[in-house]
């Protein structure tokens, strides 16, 4: 598959662009300030920053490329005009907050115990360089549980990107926690994205969960 990819250069990219090589794929790295045409393209992949990621996905969207968006903190409204777009263009456009196959289960395993415990509280803690708090997972995750989970935001240098979510009841406390130690943990859930992302319907859709 022709692939370009937004942010290679990005934290996330730099490890990504490697192992979607090593797929077999044909990588074009897109960094800041590169201007590429979309057109004739088979995916777009988007790991940049909120102010960068809405005009690179609907770029690609307007050349019909379908796109997988990893860009945390783009707001809800810029996610709905991109759903707009992309069944305007009628291809597939798919965001997760998470690409980390174990985060998903973690989010997955929170919203059943929730059912069960009466109190939450999540603990999401990233690296010192991440633009938004709380981080996307950390909100999907308290949708998922029902909408109404406190999120305390950690930011330091040595992390990478960490969640814990801490649910109690009469004398008991339930803790789940995911650590990613490496952006690599991400490459799987994106090489799986790509490859479902043709059988998408035309819009946007949401979390990994989905595809699993």
């Amino acid at each position: 598959m022709r692939i370009l990819l937004f942010g290679a250069g990005g934290k996330v990219g730099s490890a990504l662009g490697p192992r979607l090589v090593d797929a077999g794929h044909e990588v074009t790295a897109v960094g800041r300030g590169d201007r590429v045409d979309p057109a004739g393209y088979e995916a777009a992949v988007d790991f940049t920053r909120p102010d960068a990621a809405r005009a690179n996905v609907e770029r690609s969207l307007e050349a019909r490329v379908p796109c997988v968006l990893g860009t945390t903190g783009v707001p809800d409204e810029e996610l709905e005009s991109l759903d707009d777009a992309a069944r305007a263009a009628g291809v597939a456009c798919f965001f997760a907050p998470n690409f980390a196959l174990g985060a998903v289960l973690m989010m997955r395993f929170a919203a059943e115990a929730a059912r069960h415990l009466p109190r939450a509280e999540i603990v999401e803690l990233h690296h010192e360089a991440k633009l938004d708090a709380p981080s996307g997972t950390a909100k999907a995750t308290a949708s998922a549980m029902g909408g109404d989970v406190p999120i305390h935001s950690v930011r330091l240098p040595g992390l990478v990107a960490h969640q814990e979510v801490l649910l109690g009841g009469e004398g008991q406390l339930l803790t789940i926690r995911h650590d990613t130690t490496s952006r690599e943990a991400f490459a799987p859930g994106v090489l799986l994205a790509l490859e479902r992302l043709g059988a998408l319907p035309p819009g946007l859709t949401r979390g990994l969960d989905a595809l699993l």
